[in-house]
């Protein structure tokens, strides 16, 4: 957090996105980036069901706990695991978008997330395509990369652009 939070000043950017499932890993970009920062944070969760059926991992007490701090919080589907997920669980054959997925996870699972929160940020209208920003993912549990990228509608996939890893895990 402190690597974006420096990369973010230097570059001008506003805009942070954050993975998160209990909450915790935007508590702790809140924690570095400021509590009344000119950052507009952005959590973004699983889909609802991502867990089990009619689950959803953020509990509604977090997320009127994070709305009340100005934390803007989207659920919505993920880019790369919609449809096509459904028809790999059913027919035992890969669609593009997880292609897509396991090819940016060569890069590391939190790349993956990183992009992904950047196309769905687009769809859902809370970020622009023509500015920058950082965009914060991880593996498993917490955050481990951060990448400075231009986001774009899932549709146009490819308009978005990664500028710059701020950090990733080293694979081994």
């Amino acid at each position: 957090m402190k690597a974006v939070l420096k990369r973010a000043e230097k570059l001008g950017i506003n805009n942070i996105l954050v993975a998160t499932c209990s909450g915790k890993t935007v508590y702790a970009a809140l924690e570095v980036l400021g509590k009344e920062s000119d950052f507009k944070i952005i959590a973004i969760t699983h889909v609802t069901g991502f867990q089990k059926p009619n689950h959803q991992e953020l509990s509604e007490d977090t997320r009127r706990e994070l709305e009340a701090k100005g934390i803007t919080v989207l659920t919505c589907q993920h880019a790369f695991g919609g449809i096509g997920r459904a028809v790999r669980n059913k027919l035992s054959t890969f669609q593009i978008d997880e292609i897509i997925a396991f090819a940016l996870r060569t890069f590391g699972e939190g790349t993956k997330v990183a992009i992904e929160l950047a196309l769905m940020a687009a769809d859902a209208g809370l970020v622009r395509t023509d500015e920058d920003v950082i965009s914060i993912g991880g593996t498993g549990k917490g955050a481990d990369t951060a990448l400075v990228l231009q986001p774009a509608n899932s549709f146009r996939f490819f308009d978005l652009k990664v500028k710059e890893i701020i950090c990733k895990p080293a694979l081994i």
